[in-house]
């Protein structure tokens, strides 16, 4: 095949109702309906070229040669849309973030979901936003999810019958439907030591995990339900508890995993302060310390300014609705 190249951008995304345990680790079929919204301040860049020329993938992240398991990981998800185009040719990857990467902010999803979307169209292919997210998934489950814009829900395949085609992510609303906000408090850049990969399959050993897991339904469509009103207060609770619930299991399962910090504490505290002063917020946490605080957009400057003030916060990152994966006619080489 001749030279090809493409580049994508992508959102990371925070989940209100968590992706935690797979129906099946290899297809990254979830165990359970989840619910996101796409991050417009977190993004990811990601420019693939295939090459006859090349006789083995190059897999650069933030200008660096990628250590040996993020390659094995993108070298894995190049094959699949090897396989998909019908093509054998070796590939050229370069891809950088604008903010930190395994420290609970859903980096994998972002990269995933930019490396599928590239890494496709450089192998002369035009997939669906369905089959991308399929796709992207099976990189990184939550990937699916950073496929479309705004705010996504992703479906699960979990009886029998189910096969991995069915378990995508789609729109529930687009990124200009609410102006909500996500005031992201950074109490730690350092990279997690336990990834999601790793905690998905210790899930079930929680005791506490099939308790979750018969409380999910309700919880997912009151979530949605409030969603869709864009009411806040409705679906915070939820929200906060569905986060909470996700890190006990963590901890709970063997060997435990414990991803908060005396930072994290500090600023969900400070949440629920703020709550009771009066002050609409409401937290949530993926696979790691960084806490994401929801505000409508008209208190995020507020709720920025309080969490800078707060000790352990390193840094804060103020994100709106992001859009979905997307072609850049500007390649990062």
């Amino acid at each position: 095949m001749q030279t090809r190249k493409a580049t994508a951008v992508s959102c990371s995304n925070i989940a209100f109702i968590k992706y935690w345990g797979n129906y099946d680790a290899r297809l990254r079929l979830p165990l359970n309906d989840s619910i996101s919204m796409n991050l417009d301040a977190l993004r990811t860049e990601t420019t693939v070229e295939f090459d006859d020329a090349l006789e083995n993938d190059e897999i650069v992240i933030g200008e660096q040669s990628a250590d040996e398991r993020t390659e094995r990981r993108v070298v894995e998800q190049l094959n699949r849309i090897r396989a998909e185009a019908k093509i054998d040719t070796k590939a050229r990857v370069h891809s950088r973030n604008n903010f930190p990467s395994a420290v609970g902010l859903a980096s994998s999803a972002s990269a995933f979901a930019a490396l599928t979307l590239a890494g496709t169209r450089a192998a002369g292919l035009e997939l669906g936003e369905r089959a991308l997210s399929i796709l992207a998934r099976q990189g990184s489950g939550s990937a699916a999810r950073s496929i479309p814009a705004g705010f996504v829900e992703w479906l699960a395949a979990t009886n029998v019958t189910s096969i991995s085609s069915q378990s995508y992510a789609h729109q529930v609303m687009p990124p200009d439907a609410w102006d909500l906000c996500d005031v992201i408090a950074i109490v730690s850049s350092e990279a997690k030591k336990v990834g999601s990969n790793e905690g998905h399959s210790i899930a079930h050993t929680s005791p506490f995990f099939g308790e979750r897991l018969s409380r999910l339904p309700n919880r997912y469509h009151r979530v949605r339900r409030e969603l869709l009103a864009k009411n806040l207060k409705g679906m915070g609770p939820d929200v906060e508890t569905e986060a909470i619930e996700l890190h006990a299991i963590a901890m709970t399962s063997r060997p435990p995993i414990f991803y908060w910090l005396p930072g994290t504490i500090r600023v969900m505290d400070a949440v629920r302060q703020w709550r009771g002063a009066g002050l609409s917020a409401y937290y949530t946490l993926d696979a790691g310390p960084n806490v994401h605080i929801l505000v409508e957009g008209k208190d995020s400057a507020e709720v920025a300014k309080r969490v800078r003030e707060l000790a352990d916060v390193q840094d804060v990152i103020i994100s709106g609705p992001g859009e979905g994966a997307r072609l850049s006619e500007e390649h990062l080489f």
